[in-house]
């Protein structure tokens, strides 16, 4: 028994299967739309893939690889990879992606009999598997998580523990800005030059309306798994302390970090 193998046929589903995989990891891992890396890497990924089945090699050989050369040279030159920790979460969001979209594709199997229906199969399984990682995100995220932040000013920075609340959804009315709260106490280490900046914008408290004294400083660092920039943010001052045991001097608004 023996089957009969058309190498194009075979190098443009796997470039496709390829491209396809390595766009959702650019996606879930960096947030862009890399186009022109994943196509590189799908191209990389399918020639690797049909040298080692014309190479004569043996069975063991060629399992190790698929799964270790082939799938890291498709990685290196599909996402922008920035660190080996980066390269460990790509290399397992490629086989999470590879397993969603492949088991989908293997319950509609029995009625693909055109490639481009093959590739639109593929496509389907792919947005759902985005759409499934969002919702896990935005799970996890809803729980509250403490993590480190730097502000930077004018004279100086300032280190402090902050709480990422998705229960903050206070703007400034004027520009829309989002507010990040911090503690009053915390707020008198800050250096003298933001006292010129200072302003009033109305918010809602447990007690009804009140008045917040809000103000910007240069920059923000929030220490994540990848350090996130907030230029020019927004802090307001709290009216007492917002944690009882001193866990954090700081709470985020969410959305400082979609803009």
């Amino acid at each position: 028994m023996y089957y009969e193998l058309y190498i194009d046929v075979f190098f443009l589903e796997n470039f496709m299967m390829d491209s396809l995989l390595l766009l959702l990891v650019n996606r879930v891992l960096t947030g862009r739309r890399a186009y022109g890396r994943s196509l590189l890497g799908g191209a990389l990924g399918s020639l690797m893939t049909c040298l080692v089945i014309a190479a004569p090699v043996w069975p063991a050989v060629r399992l190790i690889l698929y799964h270790t050369v082939i799938n890291s040279g498709m990685l290196l030159a599909g996402v922008e990879i920035k660190s080996p920790a980066q390269f460990v979460k790509a290399f397992i969001l490629l086989y999470v992606s590879a397993v969603v979209t492949g088991g989908i594709m293997q319950i509609f199997r029995p009625y693909m009999r055109y490639i481009s229906l093959f590739y639109a199969t593929a496509a389907c399984g792919g947005y759902l598997f985005l759409k499934v990682w969002k919702l896990f995100l935005y799970l996890y995220r809803s729980r509250d998580t403490v993590v480190n932040v730097t502000i930077y000013t004018e004279t100086g920075e300032y280190h402090a523990h902050a709480l990422i609340d998705t229960g903050n959804r206070l703007r400034d009315c004027i520009t829309g800005d989002p507010v990040n709260i911090i503690d009053p106490g915390y707020a008198t280490g800050l250096s003298e030059d933001t006292e010129q900046g200072f302003r009033l914008i109305p918010y809602q408290c447990v007690g009804g309306k009140s008045l917040m004294r809000v103000f910007r400083v240069k920059k923000m660092c929030v220490h994540m798994d990848e350090d996130r920039w907030i230029k020019r943010p927004l802090l307001g001052i709290g009216e007492s302390d917002l944690s009882d045991r001193g866990e954090y001097e700081v709470i985020l608004n969410p959305a400082i970090f979609s803009g």
